[in-house]
């Protein structure tokens, strides 16, 4: 089997175009190609029963989400870093049959041997929930990732408690 050229810019953008091509056509099996067979979508907490599993249920969800919510994407902006096989992109969602404009950025993650989206990390434009006391993804393995979990004392370097959203 040849091996497979490095991802450039181009391929990447291309491919996450090809991926909202497919959700606004409500396309299971051409939204699922874009994607690593394991491949996982994060939410923030609450939002759509937690992270997408697997290149079919992201494709299965959001083909019901044109079905049943008449959803619709655009890509506004697009960033890509071939070197670490990594895009972040600016987008909208409109899901029309409840008049609702979500607005956000993703963070792609792809894999190198397939080229193929391998993580999308959802993050949305909106207030903080009062009710949270943090604001992260469901189900993002942020330790195991080496995320700091507490905050550190700018001054000092060193670590000075859990983070929270307190507001003074």
């Amino acid at each position: 089997m040849a091996e497979r050229a490095p991802l450039d810019a181009a391929t990447m953008e291309a491919l996450i175009r090809r991926y909202f091509d497919a959700c606004n056509a409500g396309n299971v099996d051409a939204i699922a190609a874009c994607f690593t067979p394991d491949a996982v979508h994060y939410f923030p907490p609450g939002m759509y029963g937690g992270p997408f599993r697997g290149a079919r249920a992201i494709g299965e969800r959001w083909a019901w989400a044109v079905r049943e919510l008449g959803s619709s994407w655009t890509v506004d902006q697009v960033l890509c870093d071939p070197a670490t096989s990594r895009a972040v992109i600016e987008w909208t969602h409109h899901k029309a049959r409840q008049g609702v404009v979500l607005r956000g950025d993703e963070w792609y993650v792809f894999d190198q041997g397939s080229g193929l989206i391998a993580e999308i990390r959802a993050y949305y434009a909106s207030p903080q929930a009062p009710d949270l006391t943090r604001m992260e993804l469901g189900g993002f393995p942020y330790t195991e990732r080496g995320y700091p979990l507490a905050a550190t004392d700018p001054t000092a370097g060193a670590e000075v408690g859990p983070v929270t959203d307190e507001v003074p």
